[in-house]
């Protein structure tokens, strides 16, 4: 039971991590199906588009389920542009005001595309199969060899041997597509390094507070979950009770539309005051009424976590 309670323990300070980690296996086992399986380079004149569909659009279909998995994608978007005011909302506005939002956003949902990437590029299938067909590749490969040469370069993929013969100087296809693939990862994890490192300098607390910091979001968030729970349930049954019994409607306090917009503000640092979450700064504002409630800059990307909460518990 206690190595239990352990492991149990270590997931759930560790989920962040875990969560990326099964993301990254995941998308390691589908490109593998696919490579193996799905994947069968047609070797001809359609040999760069088919290989380039199996290597990016999987990969951009990830990023799209990456945004619409992130909660925080959509605590952006909800409300921002509401019909009574259409004629405030910019589209150009809107991204230019919220790109800094979308920055971290979109690093997080990139976990997966560039996984499917990194693995296609080891695994050289896709890359060959495209790379075949690529003119460039031709010209470099097939230099003054006919255009027999060029027929042999796109029938590689069905026939590894023909890479021996005709490749030359060249490194073979799949070499490149390996090449790629570690210069690729190595590029991933220096960007990872580098912003983790400029985002924890620029943090506006200690590395302690910044703990506690995460300690009381996880805990008001599953305190949110329990009492609004616990409210839907209470106002469901009052109103099901009216509607079977025909009686009027007993008071019953719920928070107002304006109480629930001001609430669900994307989170502002500010130094002056000393607010973890918008509900702590809306309770500690006069319900949000005071002018403080207002002030604030724009989130450094390390306080990122404020705004977010767990997929399962989000719905999206």
């Amino acid at each position: 039971m206690e190595r239990l309670r352990g492991a149990l323990d270590f997931c759930i300070r560790h989920q962040t991590v875990l969560g990326y980690s099964m993301v990254s296996l995941l998308t390691v086992a589908s490109e593998q199906i696919f490579s193996s399986v799905v994947f069968k380079c047609p070797c001809n004149s359609g040999n760069m588009l088919y290989g380039s569909v199996f290597l990016i659009v999987p990969a951009f279909i990830l990023l799209l389920l990456g945004y619409m998995v992130n909660a925080r994608t959509w605590r952006l978007l909800t409300g921002s542009c509401p019909p009574e005011k259409s004629r405030d909302c910019s589209p150009w506005g809107t991204c230019a005001r919220y790109c800094q939002v979308l920055v971290p956003v979109t690093a997080r949902a990139l976990v997966a595309p560039l996984t499917w990437i990194a693995v296609a590029l080891l695994s050289s299938n896709f890359y060959v199969c495209a790379a075949s067909g690529n003119s460039l590749i031709k010209d470099l490969i097939c230099k003054d060899q006919g255009r027999e040469c060029q027929n042999l370069l796109l029938k590689i993929p069905c026939d590894e041997t023909l890479s021996r013969n005709i490749a030359g100087e060249f490194l073979s296809l799949q070499a490149q597509s390996q090449l790629i693939g570690w210069f690729l990862i190595a590029s991933i994890m220096t960007v990872a390094l580098i912003s983790t490192c400029v985002s924890r300098c620029c943090s506006p607390v200690s590395y302690l507070q910044l703990k506690f910091w995460k300690i009381y979001s996880k805990k008001e968030q599953e305190l949110f979950e329990i009492k609004a729970k616990e409210h839907a349930t209470n106002l469901a049954e009052r109103n099901t009770n009216c509607f079977f019994e025909a009686t009027d409607p007993a008071p019953f306090h719920t928070p107002s539309n304006e109480d629930w917009k001001k609430i669900s503000f994307l989170y502002t640092f500010n130094s002056q005051e000393q607010y973890y979450s918008m509900i702590h700064k809306y309770v500690n504002t006069n319900r949000g009424n005071s002018a403080k409630f207002e002030e604030g800059c724009q989130n450094p990307t390390v306080l990122g976590f404020v705004d977010e909460t767990h997929v399962i518990d989000s719905g999206f």
